[in-house]
């Protein structure tokens, strides 16, 4: 079920875009959140509307406590979070009024606390943040913005700086010397505590001014900012709820297409049939549209698939991205030389090898299997890889039983997992 956050800046917190709405008061490791959070739905989707400066807009953009607000909504099961800003404009060509969809931020906030990981006593973990913004989300909005005629920079960079000040002309020069395209208060901490919580995040900024950089343009005022925010918060409003209607329409969920065949292949296992899956062209190519999305982004040589589930995913998803696919298979498959690696069974052992020939040096690798169990394969495919001077990107799974504990095992490892779905026990 597709759940949708939005944190709203002023104006922009309406309860009223939500039908059968009730407020939720949440607590988090991390404090209270900025309010309570309204809870409705749109089109029958879940939505959770966080204030980020509270209701009453009482909260500075330098105090707002950005962790307990992306942990509330993660509390709340969201799968993404669309975020609203005013923004002052760095650039001759955003007008007042226009929408920027961000696709990049510069963090000048200095602080903030911008990390769940304030040690790495769990393990270290260093957040990607190449892409902050998430591009379905980005596709999303730019096309709804512009169905709805709206003027729309499809892309833009943010610079967050701390508050409640506005900048002086130096810094306002400086920026648009750096590249930055727009300036706000809030961005940068909420999309990159978002990413280290794997949640989907995307951002709309409304132009209100153009900070203090332009001649002959009054500086930037809070009054400004919101009459031209007010003027513009039912656009926004629009734009929100109509790329909402389109989300859950691009959404799909993978559950029902799988098949649970109970006490196979013996006695107690639940056992996810992805042969259902696989039968059904739509949800066959939703699976791969949506790994595809996940890795068009990343740097990828060679998409490494393990015997023989994994050379279904794997062999369409390289050829939708255009790259190389090696084989991963059972001991004596492959024709050429070969090198193997042995991991444990419950009972017994097993071993995977692949073509010495079929790695380079430094060759960027994701491996692609269809369900993440224990481990033990992937890990021994890691292994594989290693020894041929790969490096590994990621390991990519459609279903991961997390009860079991493969992914811990492989997080432990050193080595990222991604899964498309969930399910509870073996």
């Amino acid at each position: 079920m597709v759940k949708v956050g939005i944190i709203g800046g002023s104006g922009l917190d309406d309860p009223k875009l939500l039908k059968d709405y009730k407020e939720i008061e949440l607590n988090t490791p991390y404090g209270k959140p900025s309010d309570k959070i309204t809870n409705g739905k749109i089109d029958d989707i879940e939505i959770f509307i966080l204030p980020r400066h509270g209701k009453d807009h009482k909260i500075t953009p330098s105090c707002v406590n950005y962790r307990a607000n992306i942990h509330a909504l993660k509390q709340s099961g969201v799968n993404y979070i669309l975020a609203t800003t005013a923004c002052g404009s760095l650039r001759e060509e955003i007008n007042r009024g226009d929408l920027v969809i961000l696709d990049q931020f510069i963090d000048f906030t200095r602080h903030r606390s911008i990390t769940f990981h304030d040690n790495f006593d769990a393990g270290i973990n260093h957040a990607p943040m190449a892409n902050p913004f998430n591009e379905k989300l980005r596709d999303i909005l730019i096309e709804t913005a512009k169905e709805l005629d709206f003027k729309v920079h499809n892309k833009g960079t943010v610079i967050t700086i701390e508050g409640p000040r506005f900048s002086t002309k130096a810094e306002s020069h400086m920026f648009r010397a750096w590249g930055a395209d727009v300036i706000n208060m809030s961005i940068a901490p909420e999309a990159i505590l978002a990413n280290e919580l794997k949640i989907p995040y995307a951002a709309v900024a409304i132009s209100t001014d153009y900070d203090c950089w332009k001649e002959n343009e009054e500086t930037v005022s809070w009054e400004d900012i919101l009459k031209v925010f007010n003027q513009n918060s039912e656009k926004v409003k629009k734009l929100l709820v109509e790329s909402i209607k389109k989300l859950n329409d691009k959404e799909m969920d993978l559950k029902q297409y799988i098949r649970t065949v109970p006490n196979w292949p013996k006695h107690g296992i639940m056992f996810r049939d992805i042969t259902t899956l696989i039968k059904n062209p739509k949800a066959f190519s939703y699976v791969i549209e949506r790994f595809a999305e996940h890795y068009k982004n990343k740097e990828i040589d060679k998409i490494a698939g393990i015997e023989s589930r994994g050379f279904i995913f794997g062999s369409a998803l390289a050829n939708r991205l255009g790259i190389s696919l090696v084989l991963v298979r059972k001991p004596d498959k492959l024709p050429a030389e070969t090198i193997s690696e042995e991991y444990d069974l419950e009972y017994g052992k097993d071993k995977v090898e692949i073509h010495k020939d079929a790695i380079n040096e430094g060759d960027k690798v994701l491996i692609v299997d269809d369900l993440l169990a224990t481990g033990g394969t992937m890990l021994a495919t890691c292994n594989l890889i290693n020894k041929l001077g790969g490096k590994i990107v990621e390991c990519a799974f459609v279903i991961d039983l997390p009860g079991i504990g493969g992914c811990k095992k492989l997080e432990n490892a050193g080595y990222k997992s991604f899964s498309l779905i969930e399910f509870e026990g073996d």
